[in-house]
């Protein structure tokens, strides 16, 4: 399984995707160069509890260090996974 990654100017999405469906997807908007603001994340009945919503949040926060920016969980899953994980705490808003 492989997390993929769009983004079209001030929106993008962290995703799994097989012959042509969605089957999760974590969606974000950036508020600057300096926040991305989590909004949704989806995880289809296929994948569910195979930990991918994890790893899309956790995708989002790797590309976080590497840019430079905080991330603003709104979404109640995301927020859930960074109140978890102590690790994530450098990238948090």
């Amino acid at each position: 399984m492989q997390i993929q990654h769009e983004r079209e100017g001030a929106k993008g999405a962290f995703y799994v995707e097989e012959g042509g469906v969605r089957l999760a997807e974590m969606t974000y908007s950036m508020a600057g160069a300096e926040k991305m603001i989590i909004d949704h994340t989806e995880v289809g009945d296929a994948l569910r509890g195979k930990n991918v919503g994890y790893q899309l949040v956790h995708a989002a926060v790797e590309m976080a260090r590497e840019q430079g920016f905080k991330i603003l969980p709104l979404c109640p899953f995301a927020h859930s996974v960074f109140k978890k994980k102590p690790e994530f705490k450098d990238v948090w808003l």
